[in-house]
Order: structure tokens, then sequence, then C-alpha cells
């Protein structure tokens, strides 16, 4: 039986050979093991405004499923409320999200067309704000529509919906973590365009 090389998803090859390299330099560390790990990328999207007497259409229900196994190659899981917020009309118990985590080279590959493909899309575009990093140095930001990824079909479909995007990391920081997300590729908006927006 031939022996098959197993190939690394590119950008994870590229963290390895370059993108680690030049973060150990940068911010001194001693070792590979002293990296930050990208473990997983969470994907979700609420679901309050598409309810209907505190229930979800079937054709919204699958519709919405189809966009998730179709931009990240599983089948979400839906989430319902934990407790009920009277100010949202919610119920404990109501479908609240969809939500799909993904791994290892389902991750990656997610990430590559999400940067290179997706992302470049959005209308107007400038970068993506560099802001919404948490004390591990995971990383949150948020699409308006499904549209930005070209294998959606937007022809078919009857709803828009946007999604949460959230790179999970460990043994990182908002520094270094930005550092990584930065060379293998994501926009960040630029200082001097943020500069401009205020200005």
């Amino acid at each position: 039986m031939a022996h098959v090389t197993r190939t690394n998803p590119r950008l994870q090859q590229a963290y390895i050979d370059q993108v680690g390299p030049k973060a150990m330099e940068a911010f001194g560390l001693k070792n590979s093991h002293e990296l930050p790990k990208l473990t997983k990328i969470v994907i979700n999207a609420g679901i309050g405004k598409f309810l209907d007497n505190q229930k979800l259409k079937p054709e919204i229900r699958d519709q919405i499923i189809a966009n998730f196994r179709t931009i990240s190659g599983q089948k979400p899981i839906m989430l319902k409320a934990k407790k009920a917020v009277a100010q949202f009309r919610v119920r404990e118990g109501m479908p609240s999200a969809f939500m799909v985590t993904l791994r290892r080279d389902r991750m990656w590959h997610f990430m590559d067309r999400l940067i290179n493909l997706a992302i470049p899309r959005i209308k107007d575009f400038r970068g993506v704000k560099d802001k919404s990093f948490d004390q591990g140095g995971s990383y949150s930001f948020g699409l308006t529509e499904q549209a930005v990824f070209p294998e959606i079909n937007m022809a078919n479909a009857t709803i828009t919906h946007g999604m949460h995007v959230t790179f999970v990391f460990e043994k990182s920081n908002p520094k270094i973590s930005r550092f990584v997300l930065s060379e293998l590729g994501m926009p960040f908006v630029k200082p001097d365009e943020t500069k401009k927006k205020l200005s």
C-alpha cells in the first residue's frame, strides 16, 4: 500500500514556516512551544429577529443551516436561550442562535477563504477593527450578511443574516494574536484609516 504524505492547509504551513518564527523573534520567545495556538474558530448567527411568535419557521431554519454547511463544511447546532430576558421578549428555551465550531484542517481552510475570498468582497471595505481581543488573545468580529462568501448563491436566498466569527487562541494575548493574524493576512484597519474616520 502506497504511503500518502499529508500536506498541511496553506495557512497552517505558513504559520509553521514563516509567521511562527517571526512572532518568536518579535516577542522574544525562546522556543516554538511558547507560541500561541489557534485552537478553533467559532461561527454563530443570532436568529431572534426571525422568530415568529417564539418559533422559527422551518424554511428559515433550513436556509441558515444550509448556509452554515456551505461556508464551513459542518452542520451547525441550534442554541436555545438559557434564561428569559423580558425586555427582548426572550423566553427560556427559545431558539436563539446557530453555531458551528471548526477545528484542525477545516478551521484553517475556512480561515483562508474568509481572509482571501470573503472579506475582500465587503462593500466599501477599509479593514476589520482590531479592538475586539479578549485578555487571552482570542479575537471576534462580525459580518453583516452571508453574501460575502462567494459560495453562497444569493439568488436562492429569502433572508439575509449576519454572523460573528471568533478565533480562539491558547497561550496568547491581544498583541501577539494581532501580530499572528495580521501576518496570516487578516486585513486589520490601518492606523491612518482610523484617524481619517475620527477627523
